[in-house]
């Protein structure tokens, strides 16, 4: 009979009956008794009270019972402290036993009794079991510490235990280095500031090679451990990479997922030219593709992680389109996954083929996944344009099937492809005012509204349309409302005389008989901007629209970065880092991955790292202006709402609020705050003729923010000049200069009072600008600013800010506010307060570097009549951090080779040719040349402002 017996008893009473039995001489009797009392703790009775009686039966050579006596031991140890203690000399005793399945038992045990009374007695024993003759001992010991280790740290770090698991890894049996690598991993989690797996070349060559012998499980802790290695180069990287592809045919789904991680980080510092890395893209997706024949939720947590892997390196599976077709029993989950894979993987050659596949889809009986089929088909339109006619063309087939929903999200997608290639596919207007009545979706009506306002010029009932919709306003959602108000003022602005009425009437509704804050305010701005200035009405809300980016729902670069690095783990499969969802943030750290290396840059020469950045640092992206403003739909204070940006021009910047009360100044008497005087922003795409390359040319990916700290400069300091005159700002004047002192830069602002009122409250903010300058404190005027007074002040900046990149370069936008109101002007700083003290770059890596530079970089300029000799111009060049490297005669002229750093880890090199001009005055030729062509024009300017004044 089984042991399923013990589970029915019913008997009351019993505990009696099972001291007796325990107490037996016969060792059958005992056993059955035991099993008894498992039974019995297992469907939650309490039998605490034999808890003596059970520890007397450990004394015994039989396995079975000695397991089932350590297993009620585990359960009550706790809630029996003092009887605990009973067994410890058993637990010692058991630790010498001749068996080695005794003794591992033994230190198991220890290992889950967690109770502080006993554990300095389980030191001694443990100690011996980690040194061990047998591997499954050993083994065993390993874990045990790291439990230890979770209920007394200081204990384990006392007894030198740390010191014989790192011993361990040497280990020649390949389970006890992957348990000790397992124990190492979970404590160094829950200490991250300890180095307590010290990986080294001769470290990670051991666990490289128990990597091959061990259990699947132990291989998922060397894997992950390998995972939180940096190699030391990219030759060291191959290496790891080729011990450790074999993983990847595993038949172990979590082991070809770490394999994925281990190989997808160092790949990283692989040079792209190699012919090992196109290799290793082609190994990578046949794994991955496997992972797709699992059961539905595997096939999920594959499909989240491929997901990330598409978006970090989709050349992996760009030939693998067919194997995220949807199948017609696949999940929702796990279909709905497989459509966002088959939109970042679409491109110019597989695109026919998906876009029938989507139209299939898109009659499925499933709603939630039509939907989403027919926004995939938008999508490829706007990522692909070669194929937005045939896009378009579908959709208009799909709208004529009448299927409400399929209408509805049809149009939601047209609305974007509009934005995308502007004044291309308008003659599909018709079609869609057809369906005008069966909208009842708010994102579909908004859509719709925003395409008649948009186009109102080329439909001859625009009014009506609109009119139709103005009947229930206040059933409507809030963002139909608001993009209502915005098309009847486009309208009005399109065709003012036969719509007069209409924008009277929304106006009204939006500002006297509504309750909602965002939609008031709207209204209040269009209605001053229409009464005061129709022709700045005109600028704002018809100006031409930032086109829509291809790629709005990827992940943001830098967590991309960190997801990458918890791929096979829950991080992954939400596609958040661990610290947004693990209570308490214990044990979470922040991973990236590692630098490329200086040699996986450039073939030809091995230094060049210093000319993007220095190895080790991370660049952060910059996006452009344009991009930033692609996704914001409307530059209002609400909710996001589908429909146009009320500007892109000259007033934008003072319709956002940089203060948070920026919208007080709308509602007074004097519409200064958004003055297109105070704020002067051009438009995204504008480049100014003087600058050497187009903007974003290879300025966004060379972006860094760190900020250099170093010696003593009195670097050059412009005078002050004004920057907010007083009759722009209602008496306030400011006037200001920026200087760098020993590594820290400050705005030095003079501010007065020619008003009748006094000041105070002052605030300051900037807005997102190249550099990433921010104030580092508080504006700090002490006493109130009262009529006619004057006061300095020096403001400390910092460069750790948001990141935008303007135009020009080095604009930026200041918001400062005081007891009146807010007030918005821009100035342009000089770069040479960006040059840090650590810019002097070694000879051959200046060579190198020069030489790696392509020549399309290089700059050419002249500064004229500089009264200078070369000493002196090095020497004044110097106290601005612009440093000399070398220095040499030719033919009569004096060459200077000089290199300076940004503070985001650009750096520039120079050329400088000094060729006498007339006795007392010499010319400059200046070459540069930089990763980052965009800055050469203002560093330029930055040595012409230094060396003439």
């Amino acid at each position: 009979m089984t042991d399923s017996k013990y589970f029915t008893t019913t008997k009351k009473g019993e505990i009696f009956e099972l001291k007796a039995e325990l107490n037996s001489d016969k060792k059958e009797k005992k056993k059955e008794a035991v099993k008894k009392v498992i039974a019995s703790m297992t469907v939650g009775k309490d039998v605490s009270a034999l808890f003596p009686d059970v520890v007397n039966c450990m004394q015994t050579d039989n396995l079975e019972l000695k397991k089932l006596v350590y297993l009620y031991l585990m359960n009550y140890a706790k809630s029996q402290p003092d009887m605990a203690i009973m067994a410890v000399n058993t637990f010692v005793k058991d630790c010498e036993d001749p068996n080695p399945l005794i003794r591992a038992l033994a230190v198991r045990t220890m290992g889950c009794i967690r109770v502080d009374k006993i554990t300095e007695y389980l030191c001694e024993p443990l100690r011996k079991c980690l040194k061990d003759e047998d591997p499954y001992v050993r083994k065993t010991a390993a874990v045990c510490v790291a439990k230890l280790h979770d209920i007394n740290a200081q204990l384990v770090e006392d007894q030198g235990f740390l010191d014989t698991l790192k011993d361990l890894i040497s280990d020649s049996n390949p389970m006890v280095v992957a348990n000790a690598v397992a124990a190492l991993s979970e404590i160094a989690e829950s200490h991250p500031s300890s180095n307590l797996l010290d990986l080294n070349p001769q470290s990670i060559n051991k666990l490289l090679t128990a990597l091959n012998e061990c259990t699947e499980w132990g291989q998922i802790f060397i894997l992950d451990c390998l995972a939180n290695y940096t190699p030391k180069d990219d030759r060291e990287a191959q290496s790891i990479c080729e011990r450790v592809t074999p993983r990847l045919s595993h038949a172990n789904s979590a082991v070809v997922l770490s394999a994925v991680k281990v190989l997808m980080k160092f790949m990283e510092m692989l040079s792209k030219d190699l012919d090992y890395y196109g290799t290793l893209l082609k190994k990578l997706a046949p794994p991955l593709v496997t992972l797709l024949s699992a059961e539905p939720e595997l096939q999920y947590v594959a499909l989240r992680n491929i997901n990330l892997i598409v978006q970090k390196r989709p050349e992996i599976l760009k030939h693998e389109m067919k194997v995220f077709f949807v199948k017609y029993n696949d999940p929702i989950y796990v279909k709905l996954e497989k459509l966002d894979i088959m939109i970042r993987l679409a491109s110019q050659a597989n695109i026919a083929q998906v876009l029938a596949e989507l139209k299939e889809y898109a009659t499925e009986v499933d709603v939630d996944f039509v939907r989403k089929a027919v926004r995939a088909i938008g999508r490829c339109a706007i990522k692909v344009e070669q194929s937005a006619e045939r896009c378009v063309s579908t959709l208009l087939d799909l709208i004529q099937t009448k299927v409400n929903y399929v209408v509805q999200e049809a149009i939601v997608v047209i609305k974007d492809i509009f934005r995308k290639y502007p004044n291309k596919y308008e003659s599909v207007i018709a079609t869609l005012c057809e369906n005008l009545d069966s909208l009842d979706e708010p994102e579909a009506r908004a859509a719709m509204i925003w395409i008649v306002g948009e186009y109102a010029e080329r439909i001859d009932n625009a009014d009506e349309l609109l009119e139709s919709f103005l009947e229930g306003f206040h059933d409507e959602s809030t963002q139909v409302q608001l993009q209502l108000l915005t098309a009847i003022v486009k309208l009005f602005l399109k065709k003012p005389t036969e719509t007069q009425e209409l924008v009277q009437q929304v106006l009204s509704l939006a500002t006297q008989d509504s309750d909602n804050p965002d939609l008031r305010d709207r209204g209040y701005i269009y209605w001053r901007l229409l009464s005061t200035d129709p022709v700045a009405a005109k600028e704002v809300v018809l100006a031409e629209k930032p086109l829509i980016s291809e790629e709005t729902d990827l992940i943001e670069p830098t967590l991309l970065d960190e997801l990458i690095c918890y791929i096979g783990t829950l991080a992954s499969v939400y596609h958040k880092p661990p610290s947004a969802f693990v209570e308490g943030g214990r044990g979470v750290v922040h991973k990236s991955l590692p630098p490329r290396t200086a040699s996986s840059e450039s073939t030809e020469s091995p230094e060049t790292a210093p000319a993007g950045a220095p190895p080790g640092e991370q660049l952060d992206v910059i996006p452009t202006q344009g991009d930033l403003l692609g996704d914001l739909l409307n530059l209002d204070l609400g909710p996001p709402v589908s429909g146009p940006p009320l500007a892109t021009s000259s007033v934008q910047m003072g319709a956002v609020d940089l203060l948070g009360s920026g919208l007080d100044s709308l509602m007074g008497d004097e519409p200064e705050g958004i003055g297109a005087s105070n704020f002067v922003s051009p438009p995204a795409a504008a480049v100014p003729a003087n600058l050497g390359a187009p903007m974003g040319s290879g300025l966004s990916d060379l972006f860094d923010l760190t900020s250099g700290v170093g010696t003593l400069s009195g670097s050059y300091v412009a005078p002050k000049a004004v920057w907010l005159p007083a009759m722009k700002a209602k008496g306030l004047e400011i006037s200001g200069t920026f200087t760098r002192q020993v590594g820290s830069i400050s705005m030095d602002l003079q501010l007065t009072n020619k008003a009748l009122q006094v000041m105070t409250d002052f605030a300051i903010q900037f807005n997102r600008n190249s550099f990433g300058l921010a104030p580092a404190a508080p504006l700090q005027v002490h006493a109130p600013l009262s009529p006619n007074q004057t006061v300095e002040i020096s403001l400390p900046l910092n460069t750790v800010g948001s990141v935008m990149k303007m135009e020009p370069l080095n604009n930026l936008q200041v918001a400062i506010k005081n007891n009146i109101d807010v007030f918005y002007f821009s100035t342009l700083y000089p770069l040479h307060i960006l040059f840090v003290e650590d810019g002097k770059m070694d000879r051959q890596m200046f060579l190198a570097t020069w030489k790696d530079i392509p020549n399309e970089n290089e700059a050419q300029f002249q500064i004229r009549d500089c009264p200078l000799n070369a000493e002196a111009v090095s020497s004044r060049l110097q106290s601005s951090n612009i440093f000399t490297i070398a220095k040499r005669n030719v033919e009569g002229q004096d060459m200077l080779y000089q290199s300076l750093k940004l503070t985001n880890g650009i750096w520039v090199l120079a050329e400088l040719r000094i060729q006498p001009g007339n006795p007392s005055f010499m010319d400059l030729e200046l070459s540069l040349k930089c990763r980052a062509p965009e800055v050469s024009q203002h560093v330029y300017q930055a040595y012409e402002t230094i060396l003439k004044n």
